[in-house]
């Protein structure tokens, strides 16, 4: 039977901007085949690189926040399932959902665990290791609050579904695990050889601070791989470049800042290695999974590499100092048989972690299941009930309270 899906977005999609809006169009695609009608609303201005999801069949809304417009709206659309894009915007819309559409099935689209990656942001700030006391923090008291007053969580890292047991004791009934989904058949298997690339590249979105950071690291890094390649070039791509990062373009050490690229894999696939020298950071990084789809072998962090591989080989490698760090890229860089084994180590990847088909059918069976059983679902979630029963007071008369001053 067909369904009726919500999507309250945080931002328009821009899947060529970041891994969160390739991750996002992944999803509303998903909703798609199983012949659903899907809208999006988002109280986001629109950007110059969002996607025009009119291409996708998917209708669009633009929504305010604390007022109460949108609860006509959600009276009107009737939704059967609603999927709020990160846990703010559940916390902004949940309570009316709640209220207006209290049989929807209530999903929330973590993208990543912010308070993980604001602790690690913070540890790294002050110069020393991050331990799990540093998610004790406000941002996670509001993310897992909205974690426990949804149904269901899509969480894109396996270690961030260990932490979220682990440390917050959230039920894994109320998690599911959804990497990015990749569809293999699709995929270019026709790739320029190790001959025919050069160069070195990194890509990301420069409003993403570690991202921006990664940068910055690389001014260090670059230096100790140049020595070794005299000749070689670091072309660094990513939307959103401020004029401190196009101050960093130096054509004399090779240390180019690209910024915009039209097609990430295009630019991907014609480097030699990507570079990816992350040190916070969550969630699973989409510039490493477009690594292994262009056979890009890649140099990363731990921290880049966490979630994406379980027990199998990096395609790459994986290094924590800048020494190292330059060591690693300059071997692959030089080495065809490393090369060709960090690929073979790529589409294993691919094939184990991200099959589109087997994910999902997971996260078919997960919604269904739950929508088949709901009020038994949320019955056993005592936790989240009583949440959704502060919160509806709580954010409820703040929302009104704003609303109310707007109007004066």
């Amino acid at each position: 039977m067909s369904k009726k899906v919500l999507v309250i977005g945080y931002v328009w999609p821009e899947p060529n901007s970041s891994a969160a809006g390739s991750h996002m169009m992944s999803i509303l695609r998903f909703f798609k085949k199983q012949q659903w009608q899907v809208e999006f609303a988002s109280p986001a201005q629109v950007t110059e690189h969002m996607v025009d999801l009119s291409y996708e069949d998917i209708t669009t809304k633009s929504i305010t926040l604390n007022c109460a417009s949108f609860d006509a709206y959600i009276q009107s659309f009737v939704p059967d399932i609603v999927m709020f894009d990160r846990f703010m915007m559940e916390e902004q819309f949940g309570w009316r959902v709640d209220k207006y559409a209290p049989n929807a099935l209530k999903i929330l689209d973590t993208e990543d665990l912010q308070c993980l990656r604001n602790a690690r942001h913070d540890a790294h700030k002050a110069q020393r290791s991050f331990t799990h006391n540093d998610l004790m923090s406000s941002l996670a008291k509001r993310e897992i609050a909205a974690i426990l007053r949804c149904d269901v969580s899509l969480i894109i890292s396996s270690y961030e579904m260990t932490l979220l047991a682990s440390v917050f004791k959230v039920d894994n009934t109320l998690l599911h695990h959804l990497p990015f989904m990749v569809d293999l058949d699709k995929i270019n298997k026709n790739v320029p050889s190790f001959e025919q690339r050069q160069h070195f590249m990194t890509i990301g979105n420069f409003r993403h601070a570690p991202n921006w950071d990664a940068v910055l690291y690389l001014q260090e890094i670059w230096p100790l791989i140049r020595k070794s390649l005299p000749n070689a070039e670091l072309h660094i791509y990513g939307s959103y470049p401020p004029p401190k990062a196009t101050a960093l373009n130096n054509t004399k050490t090779g240390f180019l800042v690209k910024g915009w690229a039209e097609n990430a894999l295009e630019v991907m696939q014609k480097s030699r290695v990507c570079l990816s020298p992350l040190r916070f950071g969550a969630g699973i990084k989409g510039k490493l999974l477009e690594a292994m789809i262009t056979q890009t072998p890649c140099v990363t962090t731990s921290i880049g590499a966490e979630g994406m591989h379980g027990t199998l080989a990096w395609h790459g490698a994986i290094a924590d100092s800048a020494e190292e760090f330059a060591q690693q890229a300059i071997a692959l860089y030089q080495s065809p048989t490393r090369y060709n084994d960090a690929q073979n180590a790529g589409n294993k990847l691919l094939e184990h972690h991200y099959d589109s088909q087997q994910l999902e059918a997971q996260l078919l069976e997960k919604i269904q299941r739950t929508i088949a059983h709901l009020n038994e679902h949320r019955n056993q979630n005592f936790t989240g009930q009583m949440l959704k029963h502060h919160t509806m007071q709580s954010t409820k008369y703040m929302a009104q309270w704003i609303e109310a001053k707007n109007k004066h």
